[in-house]
């Protein structure tokens, strides 16, 4: 009886727990266009083996993203959708498909943590990239720097290929549409709408990646952390008024260092 009870209790704590996050999480990278996964994904690898993790996660984000499109995705830039995002969903397949040629040799390894992370040369590079992306958002110098839309299909192809090749397709794509002057309920509706297509790519890996689980253990955690991420997103939306574009500005910068800070460490 108590160990029937633990497991209960245990269990609850977890949906809560996982529920807090992404509701936090989405409200959070509501405004900035992605980091929802890299937010969830740590959370749910503590309670859950990497498959179910990594798929939860990502069926998470894509019941999101729609919901997302629903509120806000009617205000895309079209121009910026096909000139841009088309370019980045092809090359990120492009990317992806890479990694069985390129050589991911470590540059460098630490021991922060438990164990021994390696950091390979790619995982560098594209964080170098990253953060110089974002200090080009905080440095006040270069604040006024904007991109023009001649270039959005290299911008397409060059954050679809890196983000394919690294996983992290959510921090390019923002840091370089932060800089196309864009208004930023047209910025927000378009990184959904490419993150949607994205996302299209993926669910199908997803969800085979669990079929072999029982999936009846996951669906109450699962609708709990969506439920949470899509109030989270709703409340995000509801804000969105109150938040300037130098705002968004700042928090894009500030996740994408996070994200350049946890390729060092070999994390990502």
């Amino acid at each position: 009886m108590n160990i029937i009870l633990y497991k209960n209790l245990k269990l609850k704590m977890e949906i809560l727990i996982i529920a807090i996050v992404a509701f936090l999480a989405a409200l959070l990278t509501f405004f900035s266009g992605f980091g929802l996964g890299t937010i969830l994904t740590p959370v749910m690898l503590i309670f859950f083996p990497p498959e179910i993790a990594i798929s939860l996660t990502g069926i998470v984000h894509f019941c999101n993203n729609i919901f997302k499109l629903t509120i806000i995705g009617k205000q895309f830039n079209k121009e910026v959708l096909i000139k841009f995002g088309i370019p980045a969903v092809v090359f990120a397949f492009a990317g992806s498909y890479s990694l069985f040629f390129i050589s991911n040799e470590t540059l460098f390894s630490h021991s922060l943590f438990i164990n021994e992370t390696d950091v390979s040369y790619l995982q560098f590079v594209i964080a170098i990239i990253l953060i110089f992306f974002a200090l080009i958002d905080l440095i006040p110098f270069f604040k006024k720097l904007k991109f023009n839309k001649s270039i959005l299909p290299i911008g397409g192809i060059l954050s679809g290929f890196f983000g394919g090749l690294t996983g992290n397709q959510g921090a390019l794509r923002s840091a370089f549409l932060i800089k196309m002057d864009l208004d930023k309920t047209v910025f927000i509706a378009t990184t959904v709408v490419i993150s949607f297509f994205v996302d299209l790519t993926r669910i199908g890996v997803y969800i085979s990646n669990i079929k072999d689980f029982e999936i009846s253990n996951y669906v109450v955690l699962g609708l709990a952390a969506t439920l949470s991420a899509i109030i989270g997103s709703y409340i995000g939306f509801k804000s969105l008024k109150k938040i300037t574009l130098n705002y968004i500005r700042n928090l894009v910068a500030v996740m994408i260092l996070l994200i350049a800070f946890l390729l060092l460490l070999g994390v990502l």
